[in-house]
């Protein structure tokens, strides 16, 4: 799959986003080594902490199907904003401690740009199984 056919996922992912209170939807596509593709969306709760992001819901869905840390490919990442929808410190933690060290990231936004980054130019210094 390439790098635009991932984020076309992701942006069908962000179509299922529950977003009633700021209505930024951002969808995550995180595809696996046997080639499956795992969607992800934001969901919002009136208690912000209680939310969940599209990156963390995308990793969570596939760890809860029965994957593994290492059975991923890569995540593409998808909003409407002016440069690539990145994500948050604590996805970056989360895209890091699952996707693994130098893990491909596609940064994406509604009109056709992809910046490509990895979870360690994501989160440099990232805190990690090697730290425990």
């Amino acid at each position: 799959m390439t790098v635009q056919e991932l984020m076309e996922e992701a942006k069908k992912a962000r179509e299922k986003a529950y977003v009633p209170y700021s209505h930024f939807k951002v969808g995550a596509a995180l595809e696996t080594k046997d080639g499956q593709i795992i969607h992800g969306c934001n969901v919002e709760n009136a208690s912000y902490g209680l939310s969940n992001c599209a990156e963390r819901s995308a990793f969570f869905s596939a760890l809860s199907q029965g994957y593994k840390p290492q059975d991923f490919l890569r995540l593409a990442i998808v909003g409407d904003t002016v440069e690539g929808c990145s994500p948050c410190g604590a996805c970056r933690q989360v895209i890091f401690e699952l996707g693994g060290e130098n893990f491909p990231v596609a940064l994406g936004n509604l009109h056709g740009i992809i910046q490509e980054t990895t979870s360690t130019e994501l989160l440099p210094g990232a805190f990690g199984p090697k730290d425990l």
